[in-house]
């Protein structure tokens, strides 16, 4: 097949383009660059620098493509309450030029990148696809409207549309910014370093940590499974953990003690999340393979920034 991944140049979406290439397909990624690394690319995928929102461009990437993974996004929870224009911007409106470009082009299925973290705060775990949502960040409440775009402008321009809300997402080559780095590389990096594990809070709060290879297989899945129009999937490991039991986790792959620092004056975000994962496995058949403790394990073997270190 033929394919487009927008943001294909990022942690998630350069996973993604390499599987689809090693498969045998004609893969163009689209990226600006602003947290992409285009070296991450197999040599097979073209691989385009621009903007989301650049129509014209689109269109010429989109001539023969016929599924289109839209993964282009700004994804800081916390970096979005500073900045929520750009988080709109990029997220919903870059997912309205996608569309548009789609519809203009002739492509019939997209599949989204969502997040779980449209969720927000519940009552119940874990979190099923038919909650209402509770989005509590200007990101989660820009991928839920991205998710509104694609079920409205999907049945009205006759464009299949699949969105996944993927969960924690982790493993050998996720970026570290300087400013909001995810969890786990966070975690891994202070750790080897000697230094202080900061935590928000008392440390039970919980997420779901899906490892890299268990997301990249739900969307291979989403490109050709039947039965998915319209529908909103759950992607996550279906384990619920807490940051505490995290910490722990690292400390027996790394085979050291560690001592976390809590800051209790700090937001911790919603308490808990954990990711029902029936559907996935009805329309998807996504069961996801690989443990925490083994994906820590992974990650500090493929990852050269971990490597050396832990040796």
């Amino acid at each position: 097949m033929r394919f487009l991944v927008t943001g294909g140049a990022g942690f998630i979406g350069s996973a993604l383009a390499n599987r689809l290439a090693a498969e045998g397909h004609e893969v163009r990624v689209l990226d600006d660059l602003s947290a992409g690394d285009p070296s991450r690319l197999h040599a097979d995928v073209s691989f385009a620098r621009g903007d989301v929102n650049d129509i014209p461009k689109l269109w010429t990437l989109l001539q023969g493509v016929e599924c289109v993974y839209h993964l282009a996004a700004r994804v800081s929870v916390p970096e979005s309450a500073l900045y929520p224009r750009e988080y709109n911007a990029v997220n919903v409106g870059g997912t309205v030029a996608v569309l548009e470009a789609m519809r203009d082009a002739g492509v019939r299925r997209v599949v989204f990148s969502s997040s779980g973290a449209v969720y927000g705060e519940q009552a119940q775990q874990p979190l099923h696809e038919s909650m209402l949502p509770n989005p509590s960040s200007p990101y989660a409440v820009s991928k839920l409207a991205a998710e509104g775009y694609l079920r409205v402008m999907g049945i009205r321009w006759g464009i299949e549309t699949v969105s996944l809300r993927i969960f924690n997402a982790y493993g050998p080559g996720q970026p570290l910014p300087a400013s909001h780095p995810p969890v786990i590389p966070s975690f891994l990096r202070h750790a080897l370093r000697g230094g202080s594990i900061i935590v928000h809070g008392d440390g039970e709060q919980t997420r779901d940590y899906v490892y890299i290879d268990d997301v990249v297989a739900a969307l291979v899945a989403a490109a050709t499974a039947e039965g998915v129009d319209q529908q909103v999937i759950n992607v996550g490991s279906g384990v619920e953990t807490s940051v505490n039991e995290l910490i722990e986790a690292i400390s027996a792959t790394l085979g050291k003690p560690l001592t976390p620092l809590y800051v209790r004056n700090q937001d911790r975000g919603v308490s808990r999340m954990c990711a029902d994962l029936r559907r996935a496995a009805e329309l998807l058949g996504f069961t996801p393979k690989v443990s925490l403790a083994e994906g820590l394990a992974l990650t500090l073997e493929r990852d050269p920034r971990f490597a050396l270190a832990a040796r």
